[in-house]
């Protein structure tokens, strides 16, 4: 038994050493410009910009692949920093073109949930209240939209609504342009 306990464990560390000096040997550095990326991203993989995570959306960020609009969870004020990063124009002339979209974030009827629990244990931000058998609810302050709970709700009681405004996420709206308002030159 000994001799077995020896064996296993002289063979752990052999393979330990051969996988340690094989990740030295064959490592690969990423591009500064990757990791700053990265730690602006929410890092919560939800893949709503069609990337597997928020790594590989980093990756191709930096060359150049996808706009820096690509994180709805990360708005406004990631596409802003991500354009200052990269270099990219946000204007509506340049290529960047910042669309303005609404947050939109889950919201559960509340008569059509049965308390399967479900949703709250695929949300990865833990927007989601409730217990087995109860009634569900979400902290729209946590939700960032990503569809997780929407795709496993057996009663689709969960759908997407935009966020409401309060005082920490309130902005102006764009102004309409003269030929969209009545009596202005636009169609009344």
């Amino acid at each position: 038994m000994l001799t077995a306990a020896a064996s296993m464990s002289a063979m752990g560390f052999g393979l330990g050493l051969v996988l340690g000096v094989a990740a030295r040997r064959f490592h690969v550095e990423s591009p500064p410009i990757v990791d700053e990326i990265e730690q602006l991203m929410p890092g919560t993989n939800c893949g709503q910009c069609g990337l597997p995570g928020c790594r590989s959306a980093a990756e191709a960020l930096a060359v150049g692949e996808v706009p820096v609009t690509l994180c709805p969870p990360g708005g406004r004020d990631l596409a802003v920093q991500l354009a200052e990063i990269t270099g990219v124009d946000l204007s509506p002339a340049g290529s960047g073109g910042l669309v303005e979209v609404e947050p939109m974030v889950a919201f559960i009827f509340e008569d059509h949930c049965t308390g399967c629990t479900r949703c709250f244990k695929r949300c990865p931000t833990d927007a989601i209240i409730g217990a087995s058998k109860q009634i569900h609810t979400v902290v729209t302050d946590a939700c960032i939209g990503c569809n997780a709970c929407i795709e496993v709700c057996p009663t689709e009681a969960i759908i997407h609504r935009s966020k409401p405004r309060t005082l920490r996420n309130w902005y102006w709206d764009n102004p309409a342009t003269a030929a969209d308002r009545p009596g202005m030159g636009g169609a009344a």
